[in-house]
């Protein structure tokens, strides 16, 4: 599998990202915000989903309003991207 991101590089949310009840993270509500469009994160780790191979999956901390990073959100490839000035029109 071909990673569209490495380990460590610094990715935008593409669109606001949920606490969805398929890949629920223990002790967040669910549907709860976990990164508005346009935050930024770190990529710590990257495969690809048990039921298609073929489709990655990045986990991303992305940065909280404190300047903490948050817990790692399993993101798909279309959740991302690492263009900035997209990113600045997103958070607007």
């Amino acid at each position: 599998m071909q990673a569209d991101y490495d380990i460590g590089d610094i990715v935008f949310a593409r669109e606001d990202l949920f606490n969805e009840e398929e890949a629920e993270i223990p002790g967040l509500a669910p549907n709860a915000l976990l990164a508005p469009a346009g935050r930024r994160g770190v990529v710590v780790s990257f495969g690809h989903a048990e039921a298609d191979p073929r489709q990655s999956i990045y986990l991303v901390r992305f940065e909280q309003n404190d300047g903490a990073m948050g817990p790692p959100i399993g993101c798909l490839p279309d959740e991302l991207t690492q263009d900035e000035a997209l990113a600045a029109t997103l958070s607007a």
